[in-house]
């Protein structure tokens, strides 16, 4: 059985090592908890046996607008409804918060379970590459 806590407590070390697993490259010694203490409205866990099966930052500017950002699932969660679930509670803690919009930006491939799984609609937007890690 998969649990969801808003703002649930986690490590950096097994934030990371999911972040890698599912954006597909080697392991980073980031400060997820500091990361997003300081810029998110909050944050998804799900676990399952104890393990982080699953993590979605909400990232906001402090009024109308929230974000959701690092959608990851690990390899043995995945296709059981696990993402799906994260961005509902994520969602509806943005609504309680009492944003407004609730944004999101996903490669080509993701579009289907953003748009008919999680219920977002396409609107415009763009982006400038600044350097650093690719989009």
């Amino acid at each position: 059985m998969v649990s969801y806590e808003w703002r649930g407590s986690f490590r950096n070390d097994e934030v990371g090592a999911l972040h890698a697993e599912a954006f597909e490259y080697p392991p980073e010694d980031d400060d997820w908890l500091g990361q997003l203490s300081r810029h998110s409205l909050g944050w998804v866990c799900a676990r399952e046996s104890g393990r982080l099966a699953g993590f979605v930052n909400v990232a906001w500017n402090g009024g109308g607008h929230a974000f959701i950002l690092d959608t990851m699932v690990s390899r043995s969660a995945r296709h059981r409804g696990v993402g799906t679930r994260l961005v509902q509670v994520a969602t509806s803690r943005a609504r309680d918060a009492g944003c407004a919009w609730l944004h999101v930006d996903f490669e080509a491939e993701l579009e289907p379970f953003y748009l008919e799984g999680c219920g977002f609609r396409p609107t415009p937007a763009g982006v400038i590459a600044l350097g650093g890690s690719a989009i």
